[in-house]
This record gives structure tokens, C-alpha cells and sequence, in this order.
């Protein structure tokens, strides 16, 4: 087989990436008293175990806990699994703050391997595309942590999300994962959160793990407002954000007043391989709005005209610098955000990782710690997609994500194995058929 060829890097196979996990959960503090019979540790273990499994329901991977096989302990590190009235128990009083760690140990990890220079972007910065989704939705399930909605018909729902951030390339499928920020109602406040507060207390966060590292923020339109710029100032984040006339008729009325002048850059491109024509715009130091004119941004438009005539439109402000060497870059850029949405959001959705499926909603932290228990199989994924010869050569016998999960499950439950690489190998290489044997031979 072709990936045998290809010596695997040990820090980035699922196995490491396991045991990694499990070193930083059994550091988390215990909320129980006393030696309990399951670790914290094996219970958030078994938790991420059920999402790296693609389980659909937390009583689906209960049903396998009873299985004789060794599978938990030799694949997860896992000497206890917890029954589901279990898990929720124990992960409920956890602090969604301490899994934070586990997302920084993996991304130091990758940066010693040098796996993120392939996503350096732009002057060595890194694009991290921000944005939010929500993934619980009830009409009558709810926690002190609950958003809540009041329709004009009386009826009230309750509702989580979630603001997501991974590091994107435009050249690249893969999308590498850092901690969320859930958005929920505050201790003591009655008001609901906001992706606005969730983004400033995520930069806060961000910049405690990662005090030096270049990042560009690429986020839509409705975070393009003087307070959040200057939030990203402050956590000493470039930007390229969307912008659009209908929300700021000030600025685009600036910009027009300003190409009638003269005062404006233009380029014209012609991309002879794809037929492409791409035509940039740009002005410097132009007011956010009316109200803060002390508020100046650059401003760069961009129309692509299609080989079969379609006219695409885009328009972004930036603290990046705008010349006739870069704009090709920042409109790269600032089009790399709906990664998050296609790569991310629409894979955790549709793909086999049942974001939106309520697993457990628990009395105060359980759906948050789920999600983001979620979020760190993504992660694992994503970096043996990007990094691991075994995985790639796994997953490409089969057609689709959701078929080929469904193999890792039924190998899971069917076989024993000494590590998740074998059960990977059995997958790429290919099984000889047996007949079943029986466990009563009479």
C-alpha cells in the first residue's frame, strides 16, 4: 500500500493525539470528593471517545459499553467507561474553561512540527476565520445557561451556540480547530449573550494562550463596527471583515464620492488560464460610519467576471496594506472565511459528527462541555487528514465521510484491536471475510 511508503509522524497519529488527550484530562481538576470509581479523566475521555466515534446518540454509545472487547482500553486509554446516566452526571459541574488546554497543547504540538507553516498566510500571520452557529435548539429543554427566545406567539425557546474559530488557508481543505467560545447567559446576568461579548472575551482568551502569534481575523459583516475594531487592536489582530452597502450607506456613499474624484485605486487582471477577469477597488482611511468619523478604515471592492458571464462581488475593510502586490492576497483572504462555514460548521452538521443532536443538556455545564469535547474529535481528525499517511489512506477507500465512519464503528464493535492504527490499517489494507463464529460452538 501507497501509505506505507510514507513514514507517519508519531506526534500526529490518532493514538498519540489520544493519549495526549488523556494526560490533559486526568490533569483537570476532580469536582467530586472522595476516590470515585470512574476518573474524571476516563469520563471526558469516554465522552470524546463517543464523538470520535461519530456515535449518534449517547445511549447508542452506551450500548457498546457492556462489549467484552478491550477496545476502550487499548484504542482510548479508557479503564472505566461510564454508563450515559453517568456521563452526564460527571461532566455536568465542569468547568468548559479547563478543556482550553487541550486544544493549546495539540496547536504547540503541530507548531513544533512545523505543521502550521503550511498555513501561514500573509507576512507569517495565520487567518483565523471567526463566526458563530447555533447547535441547540428546545422548546421545553433548558438550563441556567440557556439562551432564550420569546415569539410573538407565546412560545418560548431555548437555544446554545457557539463562536467557532479555526485557522484556514485558502490553498488548503484542511481547517485546524482552536477553543471555542460558548455563547450563554453570563452568572448573574439575565440578558442573553451575544457573538459580539463571546468574540471579545474569545480575543482575551486567545491572546492569554498565545500571547505572539500573527493573526488575521476574517469575519462577515456584522462584525464590521467600531467597538469590535478596536477590540481587535487591542489583541493585536489584523482583520480583513465583509462589509456591505446596506449596512454602511455612509461609507459606500464616501467611497463613490471619492472615485468621482479620482482618489481611488483601480486594477484590472486577467486570468488567462480560467478565462477570469478580477478587478480590484481600493481607498484608504475612509469613516466607518457617520458617527465615528474618527473610525478610518481601508476599503477594498472586488468583481470577478466569469468565463460564462456571471459577475461575483465582494467588499472588505482592512488594516492590511492595500497596494497593486497585495490586494490579490486580501481578497484571498477575506474570501477564506466561509471556510469555517463549508469545511467546518457544514461538516460537524452534515457530515457524521451530529452537531446539532442533543446528546445531553444536563442542570448547568453539560452541553457546553459536550461541544466542545465535539470540537477536539474534529480537531483530531482534522490533523490526521492533514498529517497522517494511514488515516488519508483510510478514508480514501471510501466514498463518503459518513460511510467510512460507519466502518470505523462496525470494525470497533466487531474485532479487537491493539490501537486505533490498526484498526485504521485494517480499513486501508483491507480484511480477509470470515465466517462469524459463534460464542455458544454447540
Amino acid at each position: 500500500m501507497g501509505f506505507l511508503a510514507k513514514k507517519a509522524r508519531k506526534d500526529f497519529t490518532a493514538d498519540s493525539l489520544f493519549r495526549r488527550l488523556h494526560d490533559n484530562f486526568d490533569q483537570i481538576p476532580d469536582h467530586r470528593p472522595a476516590q470515585p470509581k470512574i476518573s474524571l479523566g476516563d469520563a471526558l475521555m469516554s465522552g470524546f471517545a463517543m464523538f470520535s466515534l461519530k456515535d449518534p446518540s449517547l445511549l447508542a454509545f452506551d450500548e457498546r459499553r457492556e462489549d467484552p472487547s478491550d477496545n476502550f482500553r487499548n484504542v482510548y486509554g479508557i479503564n472505566a467507561v461510564p454508563s450515559d446516566t453517568q456521563m452526564r452526571t460527571i461532566l455536568d459541574p465542569v468547568d468548559p474553561g479547563a478543556l482550553r488546554s487541550c486544544f493549546t497543547d495539540i496547536f504547540r504540538c503541530l507548531q513544533r512540527g512545523k505543521v502550521l507553516e503550511d498555513y501561514a498566510f500573509f507576512d507569517g500571520a495565520y487567518l483565523v476565520s471567526l463566526d458563530g452557529t447555533t447547535y441547540h435548539n428546545s422548546d421545553n429543554i433548558c438550563c441556567s445557561s440557556c439562551l432564550v427566545k420569546r415569539h410573538r406567539n407565546q412560545v418560548v425557546s431555548y437555544y446554545h451556540q457557539l463562536l467557532g474559530a479555526t485557522i484556514v488557508h485558502p490553498d488548503l481543505k484542511e481547517v485546524i480547530p482552536l477553543a471555542p467560545e460558548p455563547i450563554i447567559k453570563q452568572d448573574g446576568c439575565q440578558k442573553n449573550d451575544c457573538e459580539r461579548n463571546a468574540t471579545r472575551r474569545w480575543l482575551k482568551h486567545f491572546r492569554a494562550d498565545h500571547p505572539l502569534l500573527k493573526i488575521i481575523v476574517v469575519e462577515d459583516a456584522l462584525s464590521s463596527n467600531a467597538p469590535h475594531l478596536r477590540d481587535l487592536a487591542e489583541a493585536n489582530a489584523n482583520y480583513i471583515i465583509g462589509v456591505k452597502e446596506g449596512d454602511h450607506a455612509f461609507l459606500f456613499q464616501k467611497l463613490r464620492e471619492a472615485d468621482d474624484a479620482g482618489q481611488t485605486r483601480h486594477l484590472t487582471q486577467v486570468d488567462a488560464k480560467d478565462n477570469v477577469i478580477r478587478h480590484y477597488r481600493w481607498h484608504l482611511q475612509v469613516p466607518l460610519n457617520e458617527s465615528q468619523a474618527d473610525c478610518l478604515v481601508d476599503v477594498l471592492e472586488y468583481w470577478e467576471i466569469q468565463a460564462n458571464g456571471n459577475i461575483l462581488y465582494f467588499s472588505w475593510i482592512t488594516d492590511l496594506p492595500l497596494t497593486e502586490q497585495t490586494v490579490y492576497d486580501v481578497m484571498r483572504g477575506g474570501r477564506a472565511r466561509w471556510k469555517i462555514e463549508n469545511e467546518c460548521f457544514n461538516t460537524l452538521k452534515n457530515q457524521g459528527y451530529h452537531l446539532e443532536h442533543n446528546y445531553g443538556h444536563g442542570q448547568k455545564n453539560l452541553s457546553v462541555v459536550l461541544v466542545i469535547l465535539l470540537m477536539l474529535a474534529f480537531l483530531v481528525d482534522q490533523v490526521q487528514q492533514r498529517c497522517c499517511p494511514l488515516f488519508q489512506a483510510a478514508r480514501a477507500r471510501h466514498r463518503t465521510n459518513r460511510y467510512f465512519w460507519e466502518r470505523v464503528r462496525s470494525l470497533f464493535e466487531e474485532h479487537i484491536f491493539v490501537s486505533m492504527a490498526e484498526l485504521l490499517a485494517a480499513l486501508a489494507q483491507g480484511r480477509v471475510r470470515q465466517k462469524a463464529i459463534l460464542a455458544d460452538s454447540t
